[in-house]
């Protein structure tokens, strides 16, 4: 959680967090799609296609995903565990739906330093 004496909340920040909360689910849906549907589709069906389509759209938001969690700690009020968690969640199977908890607690942190803000 930020640091109130170390964090000052910005519409930027708060524009920050629902880019990241949008890519990670965006990465987490590509990687089960990848996973669920591609990968036995080639091997089941020897219908390779869906990996090569599959593929690249996954290491695209892979990559949108890494951009905006390095983007959002980079601008501060971020744990060293959070920043972890939320880099280590992209290799697991529905990591990016379990961060949505998170990255909603920090919106609304951010959103209620907003709404103090004269």
């Amino acid at each position: 959680m930020p640091q109130p004496a170390t964090f000052a909340a910005t519409a930027d920040d708060l524009a920050q967090l629902r880019r990241l909360r949008l890519a990670s689910f965006v990465e987490a849906t590509t990687l089960l799609l990848l996973l669920l549907v591609a990968v036995p589709l080639k091997h089941a069906s020897g219908y390779s296609l869906a990996t090569r389509i599959m593929g690249p759209v996954h290491g695209a938001a892979f990559i949108a995903y890494a951009w905006n969690v390095i983007s959002a700690s980079a601008g501060g009020g971020w744990s060293r565990r959070e920043i972890m968690r939320l880099s280590l969640a992209a290799f697991v199977p529905f990591g990016g739906f379990l961060n949505a908890g998170l990255l909603l607690r920090k919106q609304k942190v951010v959103s209620a330093q907003l709404e103090k803000l004269p």
